[in-house]
């Protein structure tokens, strides 16, 4: 998701609920302890010189369970920052305590933003002899086809 995504949502939800790719719901009083930019500079395996700016968002579970994050107070943050920052429209990625950091990807099902685990890969496939996974055949249903199969008749 788009930074510019999560301020078109924000505007419409009544409030701010994140949950896990599992099931598991976010505390809800959850803090967004930062919101900023983080650049990666760096080199993959293939030798490719690589770019990369992401929105950041950090959450963090207190103890002051009175607390809720309204929309438009997260609104308001991201747009400071964006100000503040010169944030661009990038991806956002979230950071959230499981047994260490973790990093995720943010979408939105209607109700929840949904955090969704990143996976590492190989960026320079190509260059590292990695094949490229196998492509799956069409799979024809033979039983709900007009066509039947006799024998001799090529379909087999």
């Amino acid at each position: 998701m788009k930074l510019s995504e999560i301020k078109e949502i924000l505007t419409t939800v009544e409030g701010v609920n994140f949950q896990l790719e599992n099931g598991d719901i976010v505390p809800e009083h959850f803090h967004v302890t930062e919101v900023g930019v983080t650049t990666k500079d760096f080199i993959d395996c293939g030798g490719s010189v690589r770019h990369e700016k992401l929105a950041n968002f950090q959450l963090w579970d207190a103890d002051d369970f009175q607390h809720r994050l309204k929309p438009g107070k997260l609104l308001n943050i991201i747009e400071l920052s964006e100000e503040v920052l010169g944030m661009e429209d990038s991806e956002i990625e979230v950071e959230y305590q499981s047994e260490t950091i973790g990093k995720y990807d943010l979408a939105f099902d209607g109700k929840n933003f949904v955090l969704l685990s990143k996976k590492t890969a190989c960026l320079a496939m190509d260059k590292c002899g990695i094949p490229e996974p196998a492509k799956k055949a069409g799979i024809v249903n033979l039983a709900s086809s007009s066509t039947t199969c006799t024998p001799g008749g090529g379909c087999c």
